[in-house]
């Protein structure tokens, strides 16, 4: 019997007990651990809206982008009584938002009259990125190129879709998945 012959049993046992480490530390869908500071106090968990879409945004009050804040409040209020979760997670990665978390409530509350959950100051790339975006690079290959990214998370917690900064809340690509969720509901 050869050396490799001897040893092949245990490379494969070696290399399985890795896969199955790196499959236990990340969960199988969004609703199994992800958790975010909530920006009005306390945490917003994704398991809460177990069972509905959910919107996750990455947001940032000085971007070009910012009037999607209007398409987004339009879009939660056309769903919401159906079961759709706006979340807005703001960030300051791409270098574009305000400099506390009071300041971006305040803005987002005088200028856009937001009333979906919304993060505190979250990152969402790189290694300081939050577990929720850590997943989804992961898990989807999906990490946010520039602010207003969308990730629609299915009811059942799985990446139904994403979408660059341009595509808007209200467009039909966004929309035709969300009715096609909410009709299933």
């Amino acid at each position: 019997m050869t050396l490799l012959q001897k040893t092949y049993p245990a490379i494969l046992l070696s290399m399985l007990l890795a896969v199955a480490s790196v499959i236990l530390t990340y969960p199988a869908n969004a609703r199994d651990a992800f958790v975010f500071d909530s920006i009005d106090g306390g945490t917003l968990s994704l398991d809460e809206w177990r069972g509905q879409p959910v919107l996750v945004v990455n947001t940032a009050s000085r971007c070009g982008y910012t009037r999607q804040y209007d398409e987004l409040q339009a879009l939660y209020d056309r769903y919401r009584d159906r079961g759709l979760i706006v979340l807005a997670v703001p960030s300051n990665d791409f270098r574009q938002e305000l400099s506390s978390n009071e300041e971006v409530a305040e803005f987002c509350e005088v200028n856009f009259g937001l009333d979906f959950p919304m993060t505190t100051i979250t990152s969402v790339k790189g290694e300081a990125a939050h577990p929720f975006y850590q997943w989804l690079s992961r898990t989807a290959g999906f990490v946010p190129g520039w602010n207003f990214n969308k990730v629609l998370i299915a009811p059942d917690g799985s990446v139904a879709g994403t979408f660059a900064a341009p595509v808007k809340p209200l467009s039909g690509r966004i929309t035709s998945q969300i009715e096609a969720m909410l009709t299933k509901a």
